[in-house]
């Protein structure tokens, strides 16, 4: 055979393979080589055409909320990790919830029957110093404040709320490191920093800080929660009893906020949007209506800390004592 034939007879045979290769339908090798024959050729090509569906299904959903008249479209997020966005709630009247910041189930009545005139009288040395540790943090708080009470609650809560977050995270770490249960104490502590945080929510709405009363709560805010941390990391029962004191402070506070309500110092505004919502309370609910509600929450923050405190006095552990859950 001379080379002119033998050079058309690899050109014939290279176009074949080729063809065969490039073809949408495979041949029986192609199958063979898939693995599972014509039913995994299906299944390969179903894949893809499920796929492209897909795309072009996503492609169609942007560009009908692109074509809108200038109103913002709700539209739902399909996400490849199987997480979707939950229906709109609405409330009881059938009315659309509108924060997302806490759900209609997160939301209470407040207990305002509770006792606030408790103390805990300081009998040993580590209460005393707790005690009078806490007094001597109210004096520069109130030349500071005055009797700007809207201003002064802020100030509070964003302390307030670091104790509940600090003691959770420990006692979560601690459960942690010892294969060992909590009693509930890791939500009770982390559920009081978040009603704490939902004070500050609520009278941000109230009073609007200045910018120096923002950068007095960032330093305050950072040297408490490192000083709550290391107390707390030394001796337990003296941060919760700083915190009870701390609660009790909290109680006087609000009644005196209340006080200058009723004597028309301050004006008794409509209650925020938010907090009608947490608390539950009447369409019609003023500020003192919040006060009220907020001061029973520090009541009860009071008697939790006191109570955690008094579990550490008796030689226990937490974990041997069951948490006051939902007790606020």
């Amino acid at each position: 055979m001379s080379s002119r034939m033998a050079g058309s007879v690899l050109l014939r045979r290279a176009g074949a393979g080729a063809s065969r290769l490039f073809a949408t339908t495979p041949s029986p090798a192609a199958r063979a080589v898939l693995g599972g024959g014509e039913g995994a050729w299906v299944r390969l090509m179903s894949t893809s055409a499920a796929s492209q569906v897909k795309d072009e299904a996503a492609k169609a959903v942007k560009a009908e909320a692109a074509k809108g008249d200038g109103e913002k479209k709700e539209v739902a997020i399909s996400s490849y990790w199987g997480i979707e966005q939950s229906k709109k709630l609405v409330r009881e009247d059938g009315t659309e919830w509108k924060w997302s910041c806490f759900r209609p189930w997160e939301t209470y009545t407040a207990d305002t029957s509770i006792d606030l005139t408790k103390h805990h009288v300081p009998n040993t040395m580590l209460d005393k110093i707790a005690y009078y540790t806490v007094k001597s943090l109210r004096f520069p708080t109130d030349i500071f404040f005055q009797r700007r009470y809207g201003c002064r609650a802020m100030m509070l809560e964003t302390v307030a709320a670091v104790p509940g977050m600090v003691g959770g995270m420990l006692l979560h770490l601690r459960s942690l490191r010892r294969f060992e249960q909590s009693g509930g104490w890791i939500r009770a502590l982390l559920e009081e920093a978040e009603n704490e945080r939902m004070h500050l929510m609520t009278f941000m709405e109230v009073a609007q800080p200045r910018w120096y009363e923002r950068a007095l709560v960032i330093a305050v805010q950072g040297v408490f929660f490192n000083a709550y941390f290391f107390g707390y990391l030394i001796s337990p029962k003296f941060a919760h009893r700083v915190v009870g004191y701390l609660e009790e402070e909290a109680v006087h506070s609000y009644t005196e906020f209340l006080k200058d309500l009723d004597d028309g110092k301050i004006d008794n505004v409509p209650a925020p949007a938010i907090a009608i919502d947490y608390w539950r309370l009447p369409a019609n609910a003023t500020l003192k209506d919040v006060v009220t509600v907020v001061r029973a929450d520090e009541a009860h923050h009071r008697d939790v800390n006191h109570f955690a405190s008094d579990v550490y006095y008796q030689g226990m552990q937490l974990k041997a004592t069951p948490a006051p859950i939902g007790y606020h």
